[in-house]
Parts: C-alpha cells; structure tokens; sequence
C-alpha cells in the first residue's frame, strides 16, 4: 500500500492496523473516531497541528520497511 496525504486513515489502518502506534506516537489519539474512518491523513494532521511530512515518512517506514 503506498501511503499519501490523501490516504483515508481508516484504510491505512484496515489494512496496516500496526501503524495505530504510529498515529498515536504524532499525537492523533482520535484514529478510534468513527470520522478518522472518512478524513485523509492530510485533514487530521492540520486538525492536529501534525507536520503530514513526518507522518508519511514514519508509516511508509512502518509498512514498508
């Protein structure tokens, strides 16, 4: 699975449920949200105050090694 802003978070996580930690290590403990299912890893990281940058890169690294 190729990660991007644009990712749903919830199919991040249906299909990559160990990169929770991940979500949860930048700060975004709301991923159990039922809205997290329907908002882009960009929409959650600027409710956040998350740089998406850094959280690509650490749930590319998860996933793909």
């Amino acid at each position: 699975m190729v990660v991007t802003k644009y990712s749903l978070i919830g199919a991040v996580l249906k299909f990559h449920p160990e990169t929770e930690e991940d979500f949860k290590e930048m700060g975004m403990h709301c991923i159990s949200c039922p809205s997290s299912a329907r908002e882009t890893i960009e929409q959650a990281c600027v409710v956040h105050g998350v740089d998406v940058d850094k959280l690509i890169e650490k749930l590319d690294k998860h996933i793909n090694g």
